[in-house]
Order: C-alpha cells, then structure tokens, then sequence
C-alpha cells in the first residue's frame, strides 16, 4: 500500500524541507521529492501544515484517569489511545517508588501485554525509583526508598521480558557503582533524580555511566556558587541528557532557557511527567499513595509540592516556541530524536526517515496537533 503526503514543511532529524511530498509504503516511510509523483495516487494533501516525527515521551505515570501502578492492562491500553491526541507516537510507562512486590507485579503485566496497545507504542519501562534520598522526594514515598540492589534490577528485567530501558537513583545511595555498572551492561540506563548529591557525587556516577538528569531542577539539589549540586552537575557534565518539563510550572522559562543555552538544545528532552488526571478535568486524584489536586494547570500534594504534571508532550514543544526559547525545528527535535538517542532506541522511533514505522504528527502555524498517524493510518484528527 502506498500513500503519499503532500505539505509546506516536514521535520527531519537535520533539516526542514519542504514544501515537498513524502511517500509511505506498507506503512513505513519511504522517499521524499519536493516534486509531484508521477502517478497519480491520491495525494493527502496538508497544504499550509507541517510534519514532524510522532512525539516520544519518555516519561510519564498516567492519563485519562489511569496510571501505571494501577497495573490495570486496559488502563495501560487506554493510555495508549488517549496518547495520540497529544501527538505521541512512542512513550514509557513510568513507575512510582512502591514496594518491590508491586513492582514486580507492575513490570510483570506491562511485559506481557505491552504489545496488545493500540495507540502510541510502548518501547520500554523507566522505573522512578524506588532508589532515593528524602530531602527531595517529591511525590514519591520515602516510605519505600532503599540502597540499589543489583538483584532486584535483574529480577525486574526478568519479569519484564527485557523491557526495562531507564531506571532512575539518587547518586549518593549506598551501592550506585554496582548498581550503574550492571545496568549499563544490560542496556538500561542510570538516570539521576530526586537526590540531594553533591556535585561530586553526581559526577562520580555519571563517570561511571549515568547519563539522564530526571526533570531537571525539580527533585535535586539546587546550583550554588560553594557546590553546584545535582543541577550544576546536569548544566555542566558532558555527554548527559536532561529531562525538562516545560507546562510554565515546573521550570520558569528563562531557567530551561539557561539549561538549553549550556547544553545545547540537542541533549534536551521535553518530557510530560503527567499523572493520572492528564485529560481529565480539575479535581481530586491519587498518585501512588497521595491525594492530588489538579487545579490552574498542576497538580499538587496537599503540601503545595508539585506532583507531576497534566502536560500534554505537543503542549510542551508549543511552549518552548511561544516562550521564544526554541525555534520549531529545535522543539520538535526535543521531544522526538533527543528522548529516542537518550535511550538509544532511536533506531525503531524519533525521525522520519526511509524505512521507519511511518508515526507523525500533523502540525499548523501555530504549531497545534492537527492529526496523529501510526504506521501511516490516521488515528487521531483534532
């Protein structure tokens, strides 16, 4: 089967072309002519709109009143198909600090089922937690935090059938170089989050092979001029990737601007980190263990602490242009190539290229979801 998209401008990992048609055979993208087929095959035609990459979400709990740890199979496929209307195309399902059996029990289902979604895919777990500090716990429960344990890493591998990309550990945890070691020869990567390490502390582990920074400035120790901390760490260390949430609460926008400008705009990764009430309208929630409210765009622990967030991901590549701290091409990229090369699954997602699942998204001017397509079949039209 052969379709051929026609529109001003499309996204590609190192340029923008267009305007131009894009052709998909058998539902992988194919070739790319600024110039019309010569056959007529009824072109679609999105003249005045753009086309970039489905979004990769790298990080996120829930949507659409479910979350992950509900270990619900439906819940998880309803996820899925409420994902496209935020012009994802690829996510992970993302943990909570919970005890070991529940987490087994969550790695377990995903395992088993992650193939049965029908919406956006599912290309691995990442595990926040349960391997932190208090002092800056968040919405996760202390309750449950422990020293890394390589044993327990293998079991949840184990159970997941392979799937387990992204585990995230506070640095200054007894048994990180252990634990850091054994997940990098197991292709999974070592994210740094809700710690209060020392500077030092983060380098040591990154030297030994972390390479993600979770939501950057939230949950870590803060930049000082006497130590730099967690995110002195994150503006500074070569060769990491740095998680931004950018919905205008998390992070103020002059303060991801910096984070772009010291890293380069090519180790960002937009994440939602959204909870169970994204889509949903304001009220009363759960995260975990915690009652949540969602009101005036967040959700909060009755403490006032953030707890996740209800971003949509296409919300946050359209705040990061209006904010004028990223152009378009730039903002896409963050939220598609960067959060795929972040966990090297950049190879089945993040870029239109020949030979590649043909998932994109339909863009207008101002950079609003038009339409979702998954393997070239429109699935989600606004």
């Amino acid at each position: 089967m052969k379709t051929v998209i026609y529109a001003d401008k499309f996204f590609f990992e190192n340029s923008v072309e267009g305007p131009g048609y894009l052709t998909i055979l058998n539902g992988k993208f194919d070739t790319f002519s600024e110039n019309p087929p010569v056959h007529d095959l009824g072109v679609v035609d999105y003249t005045g709109k753009w086309i970039a990459p489905g979004l990769v979400d790298t990080h996120i709990h829930g949507l659409l009143d479910y979350d992950v740890m509900d270990n619900y199979v439906d819940g998880l496929k309803k996820m899925s198909e409420g994902l496209l209307a935020c012009g994802v195309t690829t996510f992970l399902p993302t943990t909570l600090t919970s005890s070991i059996e529940l987490l087994n029990d969550v790695v377990k289902v995903i395992g088993e089922h992650y193939q049965e979604v029908e919406g956006a895919k599912i290309q691995g777990i990442f595990l926040e937690g349960p391997f932190f500090t208090e002092k800056y716990k968040g919405a996760q429960n202390p309750r449950y935090f422990l020293d890394p344990e390589v044993e327990t890493l293998e079991k949840w591998q184990e159970l997941s059938g392979g799937l387990i990309k992204k585990i995230a550990i506070a640095p200054e945890r007894k048994g990180t170089m252990e634990f850091t070691k054994y997940a990098m020869e197991n292709n999974i990567k070592i994210a740094l989050a809700h710690s209060n390490a020392t500077y030092d502390e983060a380098k040591t582990v990154v030297e030994n092979g972390a390479s993600i920074f979770v939501h950057t400035y939230n949950g870590m120790s803060p930049l000082h001029h006497r130590e730099p901390g967690m995110v002195g760490a994150a503006m500074s260390l070569k060769g990491v990737f740095n998680e931004l949430i950018c919905d205008g609460h998390h992070v103020h926008p002059q303060a991801a601007k910096i984070l772009m400008d010291v890293t380069g705009r090519d180790r960002i990764v937009l994440v939602s980190d959204c909870m169970r009430a994204g889509l949903m309208p304001n009220g009363k929630y759960q995260l975990g263990e915690f009652p949540v409210t969602v009101k005036d765009g967040t959700a909060s622990l009755e403490s006032g602490s953030l707890a996740g967030s209800i971003l949509k991901l296409n919300d946050a590549v359209k705040n990061v242009v209006d904010w004028g701290i990223a152009t378009p091409f730039e903002a896409i990229g963050m939220a598609s190539i960067v959060p795929a090369k972040s966990l090297a699954i950049d190879n089945v997602c993040g870029r239109i290229a020949p030979g590649y699942a043909a998932d994109f998204i339909v863009l207008n001017q101002e950079i609003e979801l038009e339409a979702t397509y998954l393997n070239g079949i429109l699935k989600y039209k606004r």
